[in-house]
């Protein structure tokens, strides 16, 4: 993957475990860098108090757009009426998937990139990093290769920038690592992830509930990489 040290990137950023690989990764990578995060209506806002604090101990530039995906409904993420799951062993997931978990927010990456393709027109910038991996997710369809490589052809397609020969390249530096290397990949790089919280039942404390998908996922990714779990988990007994 060729990247220059003069070049702008905008980060899809959380504030999660892998989100903020990206963003140390993009930082070590690009000159400038524009962290991007959403509220949109997500049931809890520790995820985003982390991104607030993460990119400002880092000096990067953050912006934080408001809108509301959860007025469609359809995720637990977002729907009040809809219970976020305890992980389930016996539940695989695989490309070739025809359900998607109840925890999958329709057209959500969809949605924020095609707000990071905007900032990046009007910022100049010619990547997208984004921290999706198809090896250790929980089968969303919009994690997949094929989603990012497609996004990035419509991305030249769509912008000014891109028809005038400024190409824009969307990056999963992610994308074939599990969470075991992309924790070491993050070691590497400095990041904290005690500052990161990825539960998808956090309290508004930023503390796991340590049962969930994305729980089971942060904690195998740690066993595995042979690294002490820096997360803070809720007191559950």
């Amino acid at each position: 993957m060729q990247t220059t040290n003069q070049q702008t990137a905008i980060v899809l950023f959380s504030g999660g475990l892998d989100s903020t690989t990206c963003l140390y990764w993009a930082k070590s990578h690009f000159d400038k860098v524009i962290a991007l995060s959403f509220r949109y209506g997500q049931k809890h806002s520790s995820e985003l108090n982390c991104a607030i604090n993460i990119a400002s101990s880092l000096g990067v530039e953050h912006r934080i757009i408001d809108i509301d995906i959860a007025q469609l409904g359809g995720s637990a993420l977002t729907d009040e009426t809809l219970a976020v799951p305890n992980y389930d062993e016996n539940t695989t997931y695989s490309d070739e998937a025809q359900v998607a978990p109840i925890t999958y927010v329709p057209a959500r990456n969809t949605i924020f990139l095609s707000y990071a393709l905007a900032l990046a027109e009007v910022s100049q910038a010619n990547h997208i990093v984004i921290g999706v991996s198809s090896v250790d997710y929980s089968g969303y369809p919009d994690c997949r290769p094929d989603f990012i490589e497609a996004f990035e052809r419509l991305a030249n397609l769509a912008t000014v920038a891109g028809r005038q020969g400024n190409r824009l390249q969307i990056i999963a530096p992610l994308q074939h690592l599990s969470k075991a290397q992309t924790l070491q990949l993050g070691s590497s790089l400095g990041v904290d992830y005690a500052q990161t919280v990825s539960c998808y039942r956090a309290d508004e404390s930023g503390r796991a509930c340590g049962a969930c998908d994305s729980c089971h996922l942060r904690m195998q990714g740690f066993l595995e990489a042979g690294m002490a779990d820096q997360t803070r988990y809720q007191d559950l007994s």
